[in-house]
C-alpha cells in the first residue's frame, strides 16, 4: 500500500498536481486548489495543527491525513524535500484516499478522510 501511495504521489508531482512544502500547500488550500493535504509521520505537531486549521477554516472541507511514512521517504517519492504536500487534483486525491482506506480497513464503515477531519 505504501509503495503504491508513494508512486502515485510521484506521478502527481510529475503531472504538476502537487504543492510541495508548507508555503505552497497553505497557498493551495487558501486559494481552494487543494483537494487533499498530506503530511509525513515525522512532521511537527505545530505544522499538523496549522494545516488542519487551514483545511477546515471558513467552512473548507479539505481532507487532511498524517501519513505513516517519514519525510525522507515522502521526499524521495516526490523528488523534493518536503514534509507536507497538497494534492491539487480531485482524481489523484480520490485515488490516494482509496489507497489509504485499503491500508486502514478495519471493517468499520467510516471513511479514512472523514475520521481525520
Amino acid at each position: 500500500m505504501t509503495d503504491k501511495l508513494l508512486s502515485l504521489l510521484g506521478l502527481a508531482r510529475r503531472a504538476g498536481r502537487l504543492a510541495c512544502g508548507h508555503d505552497a500547500a497553505v497557498e493551495a488550500i487558501v486559494k481552494n486548489r487543494a483537494a487533499l493535504c498530506l503530511c509525513s509521520a515525522d512532521a511537527s505537531e505545530r505544522l499538523e495543527r496549522e494545516l488542519r486549521h487551514a483545511c477546515t477554516f471558513e467552512h473548507k472541507h479539505i481532507p487532511f491525513v498524517r501519513l505513516s511514512v517519514p519525510m525522507a521517504a515522502l521526499s524521495q517519492a516526490i523528488g523534493t524535500k518536503a514534509a507536507v504536500v497538497a494534492v491539487n487534483d480531485a482524481g489523484f486525491a480520490a485515488r490516494l484516499l482509496s489507497l489509504l482506506n485499503e491500508g486502514t480497513n478495519t471493517g468499520k464503515d467510516e471513511d479514512y478522510a472523514e475520521s481525520e477531519i
